[in-house]
């Protein structure tokens, strides 16, 4: 377990770059809590955005769904405060944590969460080897399954949550780490990974 809240969040967008117009249609995000998922915000988003046919192919999400979602102007300042001061996690979280972060700026908003931590590296650090991190392919190769739509918002989120309880897992059982929090999360992510199995050693020490 993880010995702090972590909120575990996910988008889904029209594109990859909020840089390049694309904006958030769907958001959900999971306060993991000794283990479990205590709490859950999940909605789908209008940025009145116009949702590409490639995505409505990925994601399932169409236009009309957006269109009749709640607005972007409502929902943004109701998952900064469900985030609050917690760390926030996510899968490839640069990807997600740009996206919170233009979406807050464009209505004068900001983050307050304290720590940022990507299962993506994680895994990369913790699991080094595998043939693919893609979320997909981690559920695949840890028995994970997906109790929803691939490419949704809530679905993914969910595995990404169960992804991150197992390295953390991995982290005490494995690596004797004695205490397992975001800080620690977050500063494996920050390390080459080279420098890791030191690192742990220490932390198990």
């Amino acid at each position: 377990m993880i010995n702090q809240p972590v909120v575990m969040l996910d988008f889904e967008t029209t594109g990859l770059s909020p840089a390049q117009g694309a904006r958030i249609t769907e958001v959900a995000a999971l306060r993991i809590v000794d283990g479990r998922v205590v709490e859950r915000f999940v909605s789908l988003i209008n940025c009145g955005a116009e949702v590409p046919y490639e995505i409505t192919v990925l994601t399932g999400i169409t236009q009309d769904m957006v269109d009749s979602a709640p607005s972007v102007e409502r929902i943004l300042p109701e998952l900064l405060r469900f985030i609050g001061s917690d760390a926030l996690a996510a899968h490839n979280a640069s990807f997600d944590a740009k996206f919170l972060a233009a979406e807050a700026e464009r209505l004068d908003l900001q983050a307050g969460y304290s720590e940022l931590v990507c299962s993506l590296l994680l895994s990369r650090r913790l699991l080094p080897g595998l043939s693919s991190y893609r979320l997909s392919s981690l559920a695949d190769s840890l028995g994970i399954r997906f109790s929803g739509h691939a490419h949704r918002a809530e679905a993914d989120a969910e595995v990404s949550a169960e992804l991150l309880l197992h390295l953390s897992e991995r982290l005490r059982g494995h690596h004797k780490c004695t205490r397992v929090d975001p800080t620690l999360l977050a500063a494996i992510n920050r390390l080459p990974a080279a420098k890791v199995p030191v690192f742990l050693q220490q932390q198990a020490a």
